[in-house]
């Protein structure tokens, strides 16, 4: 299984790339999110890989964050959801959009992406809901760090689409859902607040996410 590629870009498509890893190229399909976010050709690149092996086809697919690649992951397990519907979503709302949507229940932000309807919107909803938590803590984008090719390679520049979440926003969120289960509260509901508190405050931390979070999960009337 092929988990990681690192080497330089040698050239960009619609929808993949090729990158050379000392001397052999490989082609990566990848979100729209995560091509956006690549350095420029000739330049050193990383990513996280899944490799798909059939009967006729060997195919790579690869995402910025292990976060990306698990929900990749999930997303495929879904009926009626394959690769290309999968970096479609992944592209239109992003590994954190994708996490406060199914944790919120709003499949409409799902269905925003090119192939999928509001069946299977609601139907990656329903089947994924317990399953967010765990991926929500696992956090956004990790920093990649540049392959080291063996030549003068120039490091990708850090850049507003590109740049890392902050690990304290990260930190407060997956802490804030332990808290929440330590307190006797379900996953699927614990993770809903989180996420509804941190879009509301995204820079809030653990204790403010905390509190407002058990605003939102006390009973109403």
């Amino acid at each position: 299984m092929i988990g990681r590629l690192r080497g330089r870009l040698d050239w960009r498509g619609s929808d993949h790339v090729l990158i050379d890893v000392q001397g052999v190229g490989y082609i990566v399909f990848c979100s729209e999110r995560t091509l956006a976010a690549l350095p420029g050709v000739g330049e050193a690149v990383s990513l996280y890989t899944d490799l798909v092996v059939r009967e006729d086809l060997l195919q790579l697919y690869g995402f910025s964050s292990m976060m990306e690649k698990e929900w990749h992951r999930l997303l495929t397990s879904v009926q009626g959801v394959g690769a290309k519907v999968s970096l479609a979503v992944l592209g239109s709302v992003g590994p954190d959009g994708l996490s406060r949507a199914i944790a919120l229940g709003d499949w409409a932000a799902v269905r925003v992406a090119r192939g999928v309807g509001p069946k299977t919107a609601q139907r990656i909803v329903l089947e994924l809901k317990d399953k967010a938590p765990a991926v929500m803590a696992m956090g956004g984008a990790e920093a990649i760090e540049p392959a080291d090719t063996g030549g003068d390679v120039i490091e990708p520049a850090v850049t507003a689409a590109n740049a890392p979440a902050p690990q304290s926003s990260r930190s407060a969120q997956a802490d804030a859902l332990s808290a929440l289960g330590n307190l006797g509260y379900g996953p699927s509901e614990a993770a809903a607040a989180v996420a509804e508190a941190a879009g509301a405050a995204p820079e809030a931390g653990e204790a403010a996410l905390i509190r407002a979070a058990l605003k939102l999960l006390a009973p109403k009337g």
